[in-house]
């Protein structure tokens, strides 16, 4: 190496050297941006709502159609979208992700539902009603670590020594609901998810909060809060619950308050909460289970009712001699002759190889219906009652469960109703084994008959016809052609299928056709014993009640035994933190309510709610950070803080650049992700910034609160810290960028403009070594997808193009740099 190359190279790190000890950097600014652009796009439908996942490095949108979308990091690709539905509703209000990534929850203000979706296969796998319209949600997971909690997590597959696996329901049926498509019924029961504790908080529009264990069990309902929900959020401690509420003030004034709910009684009893809510959890997935088994049923039902109405039924109506059906079968029955209308109509219309069709179609239906009350019905409900039995034990643990408002007398009334629907279930399999009978008996007679008719032979095996095959054949046409009026099809048909069709119905009504249980031995001894009669132990059968009836029953018993325990954990929780913190501006109507600020932190080390939000009218340049302990007692130190963002850029010039936020949201516990804007003569101007709280906790001035003032009218008292960002920013030139989500964990933020369509994927968190390949291939690929959605918008392409040359050259200049420093080293 010569002697000139050694004094190029000294110059250059003279001048690295002294970049890195200023807090201004040798190059513009503008060209060494501090964050990666991944993807951009242009949406034709205007976002309200935006969440990264916490596992993955997808986003999901809700748009003003109703749909909901999810997208790729890379190049922004969408991976699905979820379009709107009049069964679940059209007016997305909120999003949340499941702690593990594989269930995002949606509300929808026009159905008043909150809808769980599985990620994978965008599909709809558990829907329940909300008291009032959810305005925001919160999906947090329990990280206290309970010696009690681990036996519990061993313990937590013990059913599965005791009871079978339930079989995944048939996929030739799709629900009548039209909710659920056809591939996923085995999917209901991952709705379980891990056995660590998670929660989903929903704050309503009147002030109604909900805390719902694993998103289905409604674990607490508390008192209603003091105006409209805004944001809120839960600790991972259980200690307390945060909430941003906009509440009218005496002067017609809407103020944006903080409240802080104390959750001691679900701290307090993490592992029984923890037994009890997963207990629940799994007699909720039953639920949906028997559901969901019921309707294949009904299903299957209605194949038989279809082959009846184009062969049976047609036959019937279309009978134009003075005489009854059933009594020209009849004397075809005992005397072997027949009409000739009958004659007509059975080789016409009916036909030898329709006959023989209808008879197999019936009896697969049949079959089926069999089947799925056995391996299902049967099934479904021994777990149940396996899971319901396990909840009583812990309601008579007083000591422990009585305080969350275990009550083993609703518990009870929730075991008799299982009891009673299994009663019902077993009763039309005998319905069922009888019908099939008379069915076989009937259409192996017509079909011998037919082939009478036709001079055909018949088979040895045929010919033969038992008494009790007579007797079945006449059972079939007494209870299936009859012009009694109350035996008529609901639609008038001079044909009747109630037998087994009536228990699957679903109505308030008496069954038409109830079980003859006389002569039954076992409840001739139950009616004349004066002990057994009204027994405890004996489920009730309600001989009179159809399947669907027992069923609804049973699950409004279940629910009541359900919503106890959330009555007496919601009436345990008391506000501890009441602090109003400024009027609404007017100009704050036109923006989404959820990417309004405050925005709200959970910092899980230090055991605290934070709080971001700004001003405008009062200080337009400074943002605001609220910090209060999850325990409530708890005294945090510099609770009060404010940043200010006038000289942003460069503390020591004279003409730096004065602004305020449009944004902010945490990106971890010690960064904040903010949207920055320009002065006036500088409006155009948007800054995507990373702003770093360590130096603004350090103050040793407290903040005294004056409780009779909201916080704007003492804002002057708050200590405040000057901020320069350094080179931790980027200018987001061609954009008018107004909000952002961000995901600290995966290191990825997504920015909006102010017309919710312009979109730009960043990655946080890129190393400097990053070579020149990758940011090329990023560029290009950026590129792609841009051509595809804004391919009419010639100059911004061009833009891009050029950005993307600029952070190339950019990593060429830091990878040089970082050779000088290592051949002075290696000097």
């Amino acid at each position: 190496m010569t002697q000139t190359t050694l004094f190029e190279v000294n110059n250059q790190l003279t001048v690295f050297h002294q970049w890195i000890g200023s807090s201004e950097p040798p190059f513009p600014a503008s060209s060494m941006p501090a964050f990666r652009q991944v993807g951009e796009k242009q949406l034709p439908n205007p976002v309200l709502c935006m969440a990264w996942s916490p596992k993955r490095d997808l986003i999901a949108l809700a748009n003003t159609t109703g749909e909901l979308l999810l997208h790729r990091l890379a190049s922004f690709q969408r991976v699905w979208s979820l379009p709107p539905s009049e069964y679940t509703g059209k007016e997305i209000t909120a999003l949340a992700w499941r702690p593990d990534g594989k269930i995002l929850a949606f509300s929808l203000g026009d159905t008043k539902q909150v809808v769980l979706c599985d990620v994978e296969k965008a599909e709809v796998l558990h829907m329940f009603p909300t008291q009032s319209s959810v305005t925001c949600m919160n999906w947090m997971e329990v990280v206290e670590e309970n010696s009690v909690l681990g036996s519990f997590h061993n313990a937590e597959d013990e059913s599965k020594l005791f009871l079978p696996e339930l079989p995944t329901l048939p996929k030739s049926y799709s629900t009548t609901s039209k909710i659920f498509s056809e591939e996923k019924s085995d999917e209901i029961l991952n709705l379980l998810g891990e056995v660590r504790l998670n929660i989903l908080v929903l704050g309503g529009d009147a002030g109604s909060v909900e805390l719902y264990a694993y998103g289905m069990y409604k674990i607490a309902t508390l008192g209603k809060v003091a105006g409209t929900c805004r944001s809120l959020s839960l600790s991972s401690d259980l200690r307390s619950l945060s909430l941003i509420t906009e509440v009218q003030s005496a002067d017609s004034i809407s103020e944006i308050c903080y409240v802080q709910l104390d959750t001691g009684l679900l701290s307090d009893c993490l592992p029984e909460v923890t037994r009890m809510a997963r207990k629940f959890t799994h007699i909720s997935t039953l639920l949906q289970y028997l559901h969901l088994s019921l309707t294949c049923m009904c299903e299957a039902w209605e194949d038989i009712l279809m082959q009846m109405d184009l062969r049976l039924t047609k036959f019937v109506q279309e009978k134009n001699t003075s005489t009854q059906v059933q009594d020209e079968f009849l004397d075809l029955l005992l005397w072997g002759q027949s009409s000739p209308e009958l004659q007509a109509l059975l080789m016409n219309q009916l036909t030898v190889k329709g006959l023989k069709k209808l008879g197999q179609s019936i009896e697969s239906s049949y079959s089926s219906i069999q089947k799925l009350v056995i391996s299902h019905l049967q099934s479904g409900s021994e777990a149940l009652l396996y899971q319901l039995s396990e909840v009583r034990g812990m309601s008579l643990w007083k000591q422990k469960f009585e305080r969350l408002g275990l009550d083993s007398e609703a518990i009870d009334g929730a075991i008799t109703a299982v009891g009673s629907f299994s009663l019902k279930a077993n009763e039309l399999l005998q319905v069922i084994d009888k019908s099939m009978k008379n069915f076989k008996a009937f259409f192996r007679w017509l079909y011998v008959a037919m082939l009478r008719m036709c001079d055909e032979h018949v088979p040895p095996e045929l010919n033969k016809m038992t008494q009790k095959d007579i007797a079945f054949v006449a059972d079939f046409l007494s209870e299936h052609f009859s012009e009694n009026e109350e035996l008529f099809d609901r639609k008038g048909k001079y044909f009747n299928v109630e037998r087994v069709g009536q228990y699957l119905k679903d109505e308030d009504e008496d069954l038409v056709s109830p079980p003859n249980t006389k002569g039954n031995q076992w409840l001739k001894f139950l009616q004349e014993s004066t002990h057994l009669k009204e027994s405890p132990l004996l489920f009730p059968s309600y001989p009179q009640k159809s399947l669907h009836f027992v069923k609804r029953m049973m699950e409004s018993v279940i629910e009541l035994c359900l919503q106890k325990p959330a009555e007496v954990i919601g009436k345990s929780v008391k506000q501890a933190v009441f602090f109003p913190l400024y009027a609404v501006p007017d100009n704050l109507e036109k923006i989404p309510r959820l990417f309004q600020l405050p925005s709200l932190w959970n910092d899980k080390k230090g055991k605290m709610h934070c709080v971001v939000f700004c001003m405008p009218e009062i200080s337009p340049s400074k943002l605001y950070l609220l910090r209060k302990g999850t325990d409530p007692n708890r005294h945090v130190p510099n609770s009060f803080m404010s940043i200010d963002l006038s000289h942003y850029l460069d503390s020591t010039d004279d003409d730096g650049v004065a602004a305020h936020c449009l944004d902010a949201r945490f990106y971890d516990d010690e960064m904040l992700t903010v949207v920055l804007q320009g002065s006036e003569d500088q409006n155009s101007r948007r800054v995507l910034a990373q702003v770093s709280l360590a130096s603004s906790l350090s103050f040793e001035t407290e903040f005294h609160w004056e409780p009779s003032l909201r916080l704007d009218q003492q804002h002057s008292t708050i200590p405040c810290q000057g901020l320069v960002l350094g080179n931790q920013w980027r200018e987001l030139e061609n954009m008018k960028a107004q909000f952002v989500a961000v995901n600290g964990i995966r290191k990825v933020a997504c920015v909006l403009s102010a017309n919710l369509r312009h979109i730009r994927v960043f990655e946080m968190d890129v190393e400097d070594e990053d070579d020149e390949g990758a940011d090329s291939q990023n560029a290009s690929a950026d590129q792609e997808g841009l051509e595809t959605t804004i391919s009419s918008q010639g100059p911004v392409e061009e833009n891009l193009e050029s950005e993307g040359e600029s952070r190339v050259q950019e990593g060429d200049m830091f990878q040089k740099s970082e050779e000088l420093l290592q051949s002075q080293e290696a000097l």
